[in-house]
């Protein structure tokens, strides 16, 4: 689920558009399919990976960049979409990353080489970033504080919690009975529907102070990212000490140092620095980033074990993943439960610990695995397990800032997941394309997908002790006390 910063307590809207204001109902459906496409389009490809690498020709650590290409740009550029839609208006940022991320989706669905689809991924990624924030914003000024406000983000926030949960079982089948390209397409006609039903029935709404755009600071940290993913990557073909390997490396770092220089200078920068002196928001942010690297990759690599390795076909495959999305969904759902009884920062340790078990237990996967014994069951601790963690993170992230601050905290604990996500990719790629280099065969599959999920342990291990070590100890009903 993809959670989204800036929620805007002001907005200025002229007499002629509150006359034309579009029924509740069609404002929740037009802002709650754009947040579903966004969404979606996280998961959806892991299980038409395969296919894309055998209808393109891409190299299995090529085949991350599908995926990471989506996710770094996201990251990257949402704390700017969000700002944007409060500069220059909700409905039009919300129309501009809908069309950016509809045609970036034609593009993807007719890509002829590897690089022109992961060119298009990387501009659904922008134009996610921009989209997103938007649908957030829109619901908050269209509907009046209270019950019907609440009632609203509870619909958005499911909506989001099912785009990433029936991701897998859509690409299943569009992959199996048209083909992988109606992954992306797919999104052409329903992002055409509601880009008509915005432009005609969303109200137009903005902040009314004018804020600078840090359009330099969302550059630096993407560009930044990128190249160290890539270096990263470029590790298992040339080793740690290659120019290949050591440029992109050295050169990412500095592009970040550039960034955090940046960030201290600007009058309205993306992420205030000073927000990181306090405990609660710094302990947060790297317990995500460490959780994110390692759970992201779940579905990325039982994805290319169910089919390359069990030989499940891609709506078989879909199939499998359905009780994985449910749990993760279900541990969401009653996290917040759970922390009435429990302090978050226990809850957020139980969680990580059962997705620990879970991939320790997953990187035992064999060649001949079961779907009981291989699939579902350490499948269901991790899913499960993800779901508690995130939730009491995110309030002990947010439970030591100031309530003008609540949500850019927010914004920032989901770009420290994705960004987490991208570069725990990348490494359990390289790792996992290692060890497949030095056999042959389903065996050698089995062995790296096996090998990335044991060093994924290992990290949320880490993720564990940062845990026990650094988060603060706070119940929700006194987090602002």
């Amino acid at each position: 689920m993809v959670r989204m910063p800036p929620i805007a307590a002001s907005s200025t809207l002229s007499a002629s558009v509150r006359r034309r204001a579009a029924p509740a109902w069609l404002v929740m459906l037009l802002v709650c399919a754009g947040q579903f496409l966004v969404v979606l389009d996280v998961s959806v490809v892991n299980v038409a990976l395969p296919a894309m690498r055998s209808g393109l020709g891409l190299s299995e650590l090529g085949l991350q960049w599908i995926v990471n290409a989506y996710v770094i740009t996201f990251a990257g550029f949402m704390l700017l979409g969000g700002r944007a839609a409060d500069i220059f208006g909700r409905k039009r940022i919300f129309l501009v990353g809908l069309a950016l991320f509809t045609l970036a989706s034609a593009a993807g669905g007719v890509a002829q080489e590897p690089w022109q689809l992961i060119a298009a991924r990387t501009i659904q990624g922008v134009g996610a970033a921009v989209l997103s924030p938007a649908t957030l914003t829109i619901l908050t000024t269209s509907f009046p504080a209270g019950p019907a406000r609440t009632r609203a983000i509870a619909t958005w926030t499911a909506v989001g919690a099912g785009g990433g949960a029936v991701g897998g079982l859509v690409g299943g089948v569009l992959t199996e009975y048209l083909s992988w390209r109606w992954v992306l397409l797919i999104n052409v006609p329903v992002g055409a529907l509601v880009l008509a039903g915005a432009a005609l029935w969303l109200t137009e709404s903005r902040q009314g102070a004018a804020r600078r755009l840090d359009v330099p600071g969302a550059l630096l940290v993407t560009g930044g990212l990128g190249l160290v993913a890539y270096g990263i990557v470029q590790t298992e073909t040339h080793g740690w000490g290659s120019a290949s390997a050591l440029l992109p490396l050295v050169a990412g770092l500095v592009v970040v140092a550039v960034f955090v220089a940046v960030e201290a200078r600007t009058k309205a920068p993306l992420m205030p620095l000073g927000l990181f002196r306090l405990r609660s928001v710094s302990s947060a942010n790297a317990a995500m980033v460490l959780s994110g690297a390692a759970m992201f990759s779940m579905w990325y690599f039982l994805s290319l074990y169910t089919q390359n390795v069990l030989s499940y076909t891609p709506l078989q495959a879909g199939l499998s993943f359905i009780p994985h999305s449910l749990c993760i969904v279900l541990g969401s759902k009653i996290a917040p439960r759970l922390m009435h009884r429990l302090d978050a920062k226990t809850l957020a340790v139980g969680g990580a610990v059962l997705s620990l078990a879970g991939m320790a237990w997953q990187s035992t996967m064999a060649v001949d695995g079961t779907y009981l014994g291989t699939i579902l069951g350490p499948g269901v601790l991790m899913a499960l397990g993800a779901g508690l963690t995130a939730t009491p993170i995110a309030a002990i992230a947010t439970s030591g800032a100031d309530p003008d601050d609540q949500g850019l905290v927010s914004g920032l604990i989901n770009t420290s997941r994705q960004m987490g996500g991208a570069l725990g990719l990348s490494v359990l790629s390289t790792v996992a394309a290692s060890r497949i280099a030095s056999g042959s065969g389903r065996a050698a599959l089995a062995s790296g997908y096996g090998t990335a999920f044991l060093v994924g342990a290992v990290v949320l291990a880490g993720g564990v002790a940062l845990m026990l070590l650094a988060l603060p100890r706070r119940r929700t009903d006194t987090a602002h006390g």
